[in-house]
Formats: C-alpha cells, sequence, structure tokens
C-alpha cells in the first residue's frame, strides 16, 4: 500500500467502508480465490447440486447471501499490464506448456525421452525499416551517445521522417503469415537437405515447436521458438538417425534465407503508397541448441521455459502504446503517446481503407500485429486447455471435499445453475485492498517455490 493512496480522502474512505462491511471476511475470500485479480467479473444467480439417483438436494446456493449480492471470479486476461495476478496464472500454464514439451510430463503422457530429441531455441527477428537509437555490444550508438538502459530514446528512429512506419505495421501484421511460411519451408529444407522427398519426411519425421513474441522496443515482433525433431506421430516415436541438432540449426538458417519465405504485399496508389511490400524475416538470427544442463554459452530447459512465459504475459506495451483498442484517430491525440508509436499507430489507420481484409484499424493498439502471442503445433506438448480443466477438477475435488461431498462422484449429481453478468472491477478501496491480498499470495508463492528449489538442491 503506497503513502499515495493512504492520503488520498476518498480512497481511504472507501477502504475503511469495505474493511467494516459485515461481509468483509467474505469478500476477501472471494478474492484471495480469485489470485487478487485486479478486474474480477461479477455474477449474480444460484445453483442446486442433487442426488442423481435419490433427486436429494446436497447443496444449494445463492449469491443473495454474498457480498454485495455478488459472486467474484477471475477475470483470466493474459496481460500483465491489465491483471497481474491473472497474468501469472497465464504465465505459469506457458512455463509447463514449454517444459513439457522440453522434458516430457507423465501426466500427460509426453516421454522423457524427448530430451534426446534434436531441439533448439530460435529467435526471428523484424528486419530494418529505418536507423534507431540502440545500445549495440561494442562502441555507442550511431546518434554518438552511449544510452542508459532505462533511455525513453532507445528504440525510436535517428530519422523520424525518413522511416518506413508503413512497412513496419505492415510486417507485424504479417508476422503470422511468415511464421507459416517458415514452417512449411523448414520442413521442404530438412528434407532436401537429407536427400527425401516432403512426402517422405512426414512417413518418417514431424516437426514440433512451441513460441511466443515479443516486441522489440522500436515496435517490430520477432518470435522466439522451442523447434523439435520428432518421430512420425510426435513424442511417442523417434526421429530418423539422420536428424541431429547440426541438421535442424543448419536447416533453419537456409529456410529463413530462402526467398520464398516471404509476404508480398501488393502497392495501393490510390491510397497513396505506391510501391508494394516484400515482407521477410531480419538478418539477425540466434539459433542456439537446449542443454538438459549448461554452462553459460549453452541455455538450459529452464530458462527456456522461463524466458518464454515471461513473455507470454506481455504485448506491445513496453513500446508505448496502450494495451486496449483504439476507437478513432481523436483518441490517439487524446491519449498523448510518445511520438515513436504514435506514428506507428497513425500508419495502421492511414493503411487500414487500402488493405480491409487485414484490419489494421482494429489492431492499432498492437501496432499491427493480430497474430497468437503464444502458440505451439499440435504434438510439442500438452494445451493450455488441459492445465486449465486440471486446475478446475482440483478446485472442485476441493470445494466438495469442503461441502462434505466427497462420497459423491461428479458423474453421480446433477447441477442446474442459472448465472448472469452484473458488472466487473473494484471500487478505489477494494482495488488497494486486493492489490495488497494479491502482493500477500505472490510472496507466499515465491516462498514456496524457494524453499522447493532449496529441498531439491540437497538432495
Amino acid at each position: 500500500m503506497t503513502p499515495d493512496l493512504l492520503t488520498d480522502p476518498a480512497t481511504l474512505g472507501d477502504m475503511l467502508r469495505v474493511a467494516g462491511s459485515p461481509r468483509f471476511d467474505r469478500w476477501q475470500d472471494q478474492i484471495r480465490r480469485t489470485g487478487g485479480c485486479s478486474d474480477p467479473i461479477h455474477l449474480t444467480g444460484w445453483s442446486i447440486t442433487k442426488d442423481k439417483a435419490t433427486g436429494e438436494t446436497l447443496r444449494s446456493y445463492n449469491t443473495d447471501t454474498e457480498p454485495g449480492g455478488r459472486l467474484r471470479i477471475a477475470c483470466g486476461n493474459r496481460r500483465a499490464s491489465r491483471c497481474p495476478a491473472c497474468a501469472w496464472t497465464y504465465a505459469g500454464d506457458t512455463y509447463h506448456l514449454i517444459r513439457a514439451g522440453l522434458v516430457g510430463d507423465t501426466r500427460h503422457e509426453i516421454p522423457a525421452t524427448i530430451r534426446n530429441r534434436p531441439r533448439v531455441f530460435a529467435t526471428l527477428t523484424a528486419p530494418s525499416f529505418g536507423p534507431v537509437h540502440n545500445r549495440p555490444t561494442h562502441g555507442t550508438c550511431r546518434c554518438g551517445s552511449a544510452h542508459r538502459d532505462d533511455d525513453p530514446a532507445l528504440g525510436t528512429p535517428l530519422h523520424p521522417d525518413s522511416y518506413d512506419y508503413a512497412g513496419a505495421v505492415l510486417f507485424n501484421n504479417h508476422a503470422g503469415d511468415l511464421w507459416h511460411r517458415f514452417v512449411n519451408r523448414l520442413r521442404r529444407e530438412i528434407a532436401a537437405q537429407v536427400g527425401i522427398t516432403q512426402k517422405a519426411f512426414k512417413d518418417v519425421a514431424r516437426l514440433s515447436y512451441g513460441k511466443v513474441a515479443e516486441f522489440q522496443k522500436r515496435g517490430a515482433v520477432h518470435f522466439h521458438a522451442v523447434i523439435r525433431i520428432d518421430g512420425p506421430d510426435g513424442p511417442d516415436t523417434a526421429p530418423p538417425s539422420w536428424a541431429n541438432t547440426e541438421l535442424l540449426t543448419r536447416a533453419i538458417h537456409d529456410t529463413v534465407a530462402h526467398p520464398y519465405v516471404t509476404a508480398k504485399v501488393p502497392a495501393r496508389e490510390a491510397a497513396g503508397f505506391p510501391h508494394g511490400w516484400e515482407l521477410r524475416w531480419g538478418r539477425q538470427l540466434d539459433i542456439r541448441p537446449i542443454k538438459a544442463f549448461g554452462d553459460d554459452s549453452e541455455i538450459t530447459e529452464q530458462a527456456v521455459a522461463s524466458y518464454v512465459a515471461k513473455y507470454a504475459t506481455k504485448a506491445a506495451e513496453n513500446t508505448g502504446t496502450v494495451d486496449r483498442r483504439i476507437g478513432n484517430r481523436e483518441a490517439i491525440t487524446l491519449l498523448s503517446l510518445p511520438e515513436h508509436p504514435r506514428r506507428l499507430i497513425e500508419a495502421c489507420f492511414d493503411l487500414d481503407a487500402a488493405y480491409p481484409d487485414r484490419r489494421l484499424r482494429a489492431w492499432a493498439h498492437m501496432l499491427g500485429f493480430r497474430g497468437h502471442f503464444s502458440s505451439k503445433s499440435r504434438c510439442y506438448s500438452t494445451t493450455l486447455s488441459v492445465l486449465r480443466q486440471i486446475r478446475a477438477d482440483y478446485r472442485a475435488a476441493q470445494e466438495r471435499d469442503a461441502l462434505g461431498l466427497d462420497g459423491h462422484e461428479p458423474d453421480t449429481v446433477l447441477v442446474l445453475a442459472s448465472w448472469q453478468y452484473a458488472g466487473h472491477g473494484h471500487t478505489p478501496g477494494e482495488s488497494t485492498l486486493a492489490a495488497s491480498i494479491a502482493r500477500g499470495l505472490q510472496l507466499n508463492r515465491e516462498t514456496a517455490h524457494d524453499a522447493l528449489v532449496g529441498e531439491g538442491s540437497t538432495t
């Protein structure tokens, strides 16, 4: 709780109102159950649980008994800028999903033998749309300055008037298409390098991947991906003897440089853009083998899973843009955005009529990007839906035990329910108290994690 909030009379008064309410303990319990969600969904309604065989009512529930007559559930937003608590849960699910595809997971029938498969961590970047302020490994920026890590100039163009803003937002908009072209071409490239046909490749091997998108400071999206070669049936089958990490690395290099891994955007002279674009990946390409354990020069399974999970909860916010849709051009001015993201957003509006199928205006807040931030191939590992269902089943079992229904299996009961949406969010005082609860939950998780790590290091 910050001093500023304590000195705000309205917030302080609302906090006292909430804390002094007769159902405050139940309100805290609801917020804890949401994980400290900062924008919970409010529901009104009822549910009745009956025994299927006897018709006996085992439990009845109505939100009339809840604080304010509402039940609060987590919003589930993956963006850390919108809800840190729900984003933490999403990051945890992404971590388990990526890690399961690296080390295996018996709960999801993914064998540990996948640790022996050819696999790399690849980063595919955007091309240059004009020189920007940066922090090169050696020397200083082209502007002659040595920028600090937190310098707001980082990522902004040295010459804004000549920067290709249209090309930048069109690249973001087509990044998902480029990825699909890359994956399809990579299969062909691997097959060509071992001297077999594409059909023969499908019969003996399968390409699996899990990826996440990240926005660079300059507002261009790039992808981090775990790429693995499996047998024809995925994790359950071993790849051919010719499959190795060196082959995979070489094939990725050749694929990115291939002239057909492009997305062509036609010219629209009537809209004032007389030239077309041929979009392709940038020259910067990082490919590293993934090791179970390694020194500082190698990237490990733990590091990869943590890295991907971190970026799964972020979007374009670190570029200075906003984390929700922009309705019209007037809103761009009212938002008082920094010049670089503002011009990228304006480019989306400028190009929208010329490329209506690309929905650039709708995705202007994402600087044109409209793809999934995290995605995977079908056989990479488990799915987010499966992980969420496991969590839901666990909580349902806890609830049955707490209500004394542990003797009734889920398929022996009938649940009748009616729910209505009744709003979302917190009052100012509730928001402050919920943030305090969220911090306490996070501290408990970190303490438990440190304890587990400590136990593992001594065994």
